[in-house]
């Protein structure tokens, strides 16, 4: 097996660029530049071949230690879609979408993915020494919190002492912690879910307005999960863009440093 530290600094050099697949950028832009929040949808069905490639697409996003922690709860029996339009408020952007999804965050299931990974790594056969030590000693000492959050106080005060002397992760800490960390991930893949989506020609409206108690309930899902959002997805009726897209100046949010 290599011995490659795959967490070594490199080498400050010059080095060239290797080959990548090629892209389309143009492309690219025109499905971020015509992706819209859609309020009212078309009667128009999407076909089951789309979903399933945009959940696809959204299950390769980007995500913390490759742990995967999130679901997607994709709603299509009668009754439960009515129940989940109703804890979505009723909205317009619920209620007339073709199709409902809900993103769920799992941090509860770290542990799981995590052996998952070492299992991949064994079926590889030629992954690095350190990166099977990052997943039996890092992830473990990272995101196990302890029962009942017993590790959380002795988490923060050791990250604040070590801080002192050296860059530290220090996060994720306590059950909280862990939530944030699970939404970071799962968002990343709604964005490239719903980019796919507009892709393929179709519309999205991610919605945040939902009692998530009652979301939880309807799919029968653990305390732990956290409910990042719904999104509704569909063809845009005529009036379901409401108004022009309002952008603030970008001199307030970008910044050199």
């Amino acid at each position: 097996m290599s011995k490659v530290n795959i967490f070594k600094p490199v080498e400050q050099k010059s080095r060239s660029a290797a080959p990548a697949p090629p892209t389309d950028s143009a492309a690219f832009h025109a499905v971020v530049d015509s992706r819209r929040s859609v309020r009212v949808y078309a009667d128009d069905p999407i076909p089951e071949s789309v979903m399933e490639a945009c959940m696809d697409a959204a299950l390769k996003a980007p995500n913390s230690s490759n742990l995967q922690t999130w679901e997607i709860h994709h709603v299509v029996d009668a009754a439960k879609k009515a129940a989940l339009v109703e804890a979505c408020l009723s909205q317009p952007a619920a209620g007339t979408a073709p199709e409902l999804l809900v993103f769920v965050g799992r941090p509860d299931l770290w542990r799981r993915n995590n052996q998952w990974m070492l299992e991949a790594f064994d079926r590889a056969g030629t992954v690095p020494e350190s990166a099977y030590q990052y997943y039996r000693k890092i992830t473990p000492l990272v995101y196990d919190q302890g029962a009942f959050g017993w590790r959380t106080p002795f988490k923060w005060w050791i990250t604040r002492w070590r801080g002192l002397r050296k860059p530290i992760p220090r996060e994720p800490i306590g059950k909280w912690g862990m939530r944030i960390w699970a939404h970071k991930s799962t968002a990343l893949a709604c964005a490239q879910f719903m980019l796919a989506m507009r892709a393929h020609g179709f519309d999205t409206c991610p919605m945040e307005g939902m009692d998530s108690a009652r979301v939880k309930r309807l799919l029968g899902l653990p305390r732990q999960a956290v409910v990042t959002m719904v999104i509704s997805a569909g063809k845009r009726a005529e009036g379901g863009v409401y108004g022009a897209q309002q952008r603030f100046d970008r001199k307030h949010f970008i910044h050199r440093h």
